[in-house]
């Protein structure tokens, strides 16, 4: 046996620990989230303002875009959105400290 033995770890560097790092950003610093956010604020607007005749008052030609039609839309960018966030993640670890 040797008379310097070291316990050291292979987490363990000069007796600090190292800090693995992910392959992806946080949900909100990423373009996706904000892209996401706008779209949906514009889909959410847009339901607002379309109506049928396209001069602002209800007249004979009805809602082209009703808010159920925007709320629908919402949920499939909610999850594609998901999705997109899903695949990103699928690969990478969590922040660890080894």
């Amino acid at each position: 046996m040797s008379s310097t033995t070291t316990n050291r770890t292979d987490a363990s560097v000069n007796g600090t620990l190292r800090r693995r790092s992910t392959e992806t950003k946080a949900a909100f610093k990423t373009t996706e989230f904000i892209a996401y956010v706008v779209i949906t604020v514009a889909v959410l607007i847009a339901s607002l303002v379309v109506d049928g005749n396209g001069n602002g008052d209800n007249g004979a030609g009805g809602d082209y875009f009703r808010a159920d039609r925007a709320w629908f839309y919402v949920v499939l960018l909610t999850i594609g959105y998901l999705v997109s966030r899903g695949l990103a993640k699928s690969g990478s670890r969590d922040h660890a400290d080894a």
